[in-house]
């Protein structure tokens, strides 16, 4: 998967994994890291799906409507990724916080649905739930922040109710941030992000 690594100060810190928004890339979610953490390693993938020449991490049918095969594919890929990543870089496998935005926030989600052990955390900002009808694993030790805007016309705020409801009732530890927008990316839940982050990690 096309990547980009950075080498952190400290390597008691956890590695930053950025997972970027539709028509995204790899340099988008930098500033972001730099911002929450600048001591920490930083791991930037872009999605190796292409939706009329912008990238995504999996299919969508339409707007809002997951390729749920293609989902449980890249989300497999993904984690094995990560697996090969900490092996070939020498970063800690078990501590791991995803920051994903959007269509990268999905990502990030499906990761924690289908796999314990693959994340640490995640900020997820401005995500949808990946899958329904599934048991997710025991989540137990996993924390996650959510950011979410009252008028997403992308992500209902009913939808961001249920996935922090389906990651707490799998034991997950969920800290849900509310901005009165839209689905853009707001500094200040950039802000409320960076602020759950040093008193969680």
């Amino acid at each position: 998967m096309k990547h980009i690594f950075n080498q952190g100060q400290d390597p008691t810190k956890p590695t930053l994994l950025l997972l970027h928004g539709t028509g995204g890339n790899e340099l988008d979610l930098l500033p972001l890291a730099g911002r929450i953490d600048d001591e920490a390693s930083v791991l930037s993938i872009r999605g190796s799906v292409l939706e009329n020449g912008m990238p995504r991490f999996f299919r969508r049918l339409a707007e809002g409507v997951f390729d749920e095969e293609d989902l449980v594919f890249r989300t497999k890929e993904l984690n094995e990724f990560l697996d090969e990543a900490a092996e070939k870089y020498k970063f800690d496998r078990n501590n791991i916080i995803a920051i994903g935005y959007s269509n990268g926030a999905n990502i990030a989600a499906s990761l924690l649905f289908h796999y314990q052990h693959a994340l640490k955390g995640a900020i997820l900002h401005h995500p949808m739930v990946p899958r329904r009808g599934i048991d997710l694993p025991d989540l137990s030790g996993k924390s996650v922040f959510i950011a979410a805007g009252t008028n997403d016309p992308i992500c209902l705020p009913m939808e961001t109710a249920e996935l922090e409801s389906l990651l707490k009732n799998a034991n997950a530890k969920v800290e849900l941030h509310w901005e009165n927008r839209g689905h853009q990316l707001t500094v200040e839940e950039v802000e409320a992000s960076t602020k759950w982050y040093k008193g969680t990690f």
